[in-house]
C-alpha cells in the first residue's frame, strides 16, 4: 500500500490538479477567507487618534508589541479590529493542553476520543473568551493612559474596545475552523502564516533600497540570501525527520488459519515541540522591554535600566538567555505533549511490542530514553535557527524580513499545506482507479 501511494504521488501532474474540482473549491475558499482576514487588519478601532497612536507604537515596536504585531499581520501597528489576532485562542489552547497533564478530569476527557476532544475544544473556546476579554480591557486602559491616543476616554470607549477586539478574535477563531473544515490546511496556522507573509514585500523592498543607496553591500545581501535558503532547507529536513521505532505484533489465529504477525513503526518527530519554545522564550525576554516602555525610563531605578539594556536585541545576554529558554521549553513542552507511559500502555493494549523490550514499564522507559536523545538534537536545532537571525542582525545590520520564529512558522505551515494538497490529489487518483476498475468489471460481465 505504501509503495502504491508513493507511485501515485510521483505521478501527480498539472492535469491531475486540473481535474480536482473539490480541491480547487477548497483552495478558492481558503484564499477568500484569508483575504477577509487581511481586510480586517486594515479596519481601525473606533475612537483612536491614528497619528498619536502610530508615534506611540514606534516607541514600543522593539518590545512584545512587535512580536504580537508580527502574529497579527500588522493589525497591532494599525490597532485594527483584528489587533488581538488569534493569540488568545493559541494561549487558551496551550493552557488547556498543559492542564490536561495535571488535572485528572481533563486527562480523562483526553482519553475519551472524539467526544472528549469536543469538550476540551469547548473549554478552549471559553478560555479564549476570558483571555480575550482581559487582554482587550487591558489594551483599552493602556490606550487611555497614553497622551492623546483616545479621542473620548471613558467607559463607552472601554466597552466598545472590548466588544470590538473580542469580536474580532472570535470571528478569526470561527474563520480558522471554517478553513480547516472547508478549505485546505490548518485554518489557525494559515491565518498566522498570512499575517507573517504579508510583511515580506515591504521588508524585502526596504532591504533592496538599502542596497541601492549603498547602506548595505551587494555581497552582504547575497550572503544573507544564501544563508536564508540554507536555513530553510535545514528546517524542511528537520521538520520532516523522524526516529521510527519498530513495533511488532504477535501472530494470530483465526479459525484454523494462522496469520503472520504485522510490523509497523512508531514515528517520533525530531522536533516534537514545534515552534512553541521560540514563542515562549521571545515573549518572556520581551516583557521587561515592554514594561520599561510603558513605565518610562525616568521612573525606573538604575539597576532596572541596566538589566533592560543587557536584554536588548543583539546583546550577548539576550542571545544566551534566548537560547537557554528555547532549550528549556523544548524539553518542557515535549514532556507535556508526548507521554511515553500512555504510548506504552496503548501498545500493550493492542498487543504491540518493541523487539527486545518488555511491554509496559520497560517500553515506556525505552521510549522516554529515545525521546530525550532526539529532543537534545531538536532543541539544538531550534536554538540555532532562532539565534542565527539575531546574530546576523547584530553583526551585519541587515533588517531581516523573517526572524527565526516566523521562519519556522512559515516553512512548517507551507509543508503541512502542501502535504494536504498532495493527499487530496492522491485520494482523487485512487477514486479514479476504482472507477476504472468497476467499469472494466462491468464490461467483462456483459
Amino acid at each position: 500500500m505504501a509503495s502504491a501511494a508513493e507511485q501515485l504521488a510521483s505521478n501527480l501532474n498539472f492535469s491531475t490538479f486540473a481535474k480536482a474540482e473539490d480541491l480547487k473549491k477548497r483552495l478558492w475558499f481558503t484564499l477568500a477567507a484569508l483575504l477577509v482576514y487581511r481586510l480586517g487588519t486594515h479596519i481601525p478601532l473606533p475612537g483612536l487618534n491614528p497619528e498619536a497612536y502610530a508615534q506611540a507604537f514606534r516607541g514600543q515596536a522593539g518590545g512584545i508589541l512587535g512580536l504580537f504585531n508580527m502574529f497579527a499581520g500588522g493589525a497591532v501597528e494599525r490597532m485594527a479590529i483584528f489587533a488581538l489576532g488569534i493569540m488568545p485562542y493559541i494561549s487558551a489552547s496551550i493552557i488547556v493542553q498543559l492542564m490536561t497533564s495535571v488535572v485528572p478530569s481533563l486527562e480523562a476527557l483526553k482519553k475519551e476520543g472524539e467526544q472528549g476532544r469536543k469538550v476540551i475544544n469547548q473549554y478552549t473556546r471559553y478560555g479564549t473568551v476570558l483571555l480575550g476579554t482581559l487582554q482587550a480591557y487591558g489594551i483599552a486602559v493602556g490606550l487611555e493612559s497614553g497622551n492623546g491616543l483616545v479621542v473620548d476616554p471613558g467607559w463607552f470607549f472601554r466597552i466598545s474596545t472590548v466588544v470590538t477586539l473580542l469580536g474580532g478574535t472570535m470571528f478569526l477563531m470561527w474563520l480558522g475552523e471554517q478553513i480547516t473544515a472547508r478549505g485546505i490546511g490548518n485554518g489557525i496556522s494559515l491565518i498566522i502564516f498570512a499575517g507573517i507573509v504579508a510583511a515580506l514585500p515591504s521588508a524585502l523592498a526596504g532591504t533592496l533600497e538599502l542596497g541601492r543607496t549603498g547602506a548595505l553591500s551587494t555581497a552582504l545581501i547575497l550572503t544573507v540570501i544564501v544563508v536564508a535558503i540554507a536555513v530553510i532547507m535545514l528546517i524542511v529536513f528537520v521538520e520532516r525527520a523522524q526516529r521510527r521505532l519498530l513495533i511488532q505484533y504477535p501472530k494470530r489465529q483465526v479459525g484454523n488459519r494462522m496469520f503472520q504477525g504485522d510490523t509497523s513503526h512508531l514515528p517520533l518527530k525530531l522536533n516534537t515541540s514545534g515552534v512553541i519554545p521560540a514563542i515562549f522564550a521571545s515573549s518572556l525576554l520581551l516583557l521587561p522591554a515592554t514594561a520599561a516602555g510603558f513605565a518610562g525610563n525616568s521612573e525606573m531605578p538604575g539597576w532596572a535600566t541596566t538589566i533592560i539594556s543587557a536584554l536588548g536585541h543583539g546583546q550577548p545576554a539576550f542571545m544566551v538567555l534566548y537560547g537557554l529558554l528555547i532549550a528549556f521549553f523544548a524539553f518542557f513542552y515535549t514532556a507535556i505533549v508526548f507521554n511515553p507511559k500512555d504510548t506504552a500502555d496503548n501498545l500493550k493494549k493492542h498487543g504491540g511490542f518493541i523487539p527486545g523490550i518488555r511491554p509496559g514499564e520497560r517500553t515506556a522507559e525505552y521510549i522516554d530514553y529515545v525521546l530525550t536523545r532526539i529532543t537534545v538534537v531538536g532543541a539544538a536545532y531550534l536554538v540555532f535557527v532562532c539565534v542565527l537571525p539575531e546574530l546576523l542582525i547584530a553583526r551585519t545590520g541587515v533588517p531581516l524580513a523573517l526572524g527565526g520564529t516566523s521562519l519556522l512558522i512559515v516553512v512548517s505551515v507551507t509543508l503541512d499545506t502542501v502535504a494536504q494538497i498532495q493527499g487530496h490529489l492522491i485520494a482523487q487518483q485512487y477514486e479514479g482507479l476504482i472507477k476504472k476498475s468497476k467499469l472494466r468489471g462491468g464490461k467483462r460481465g456483459r
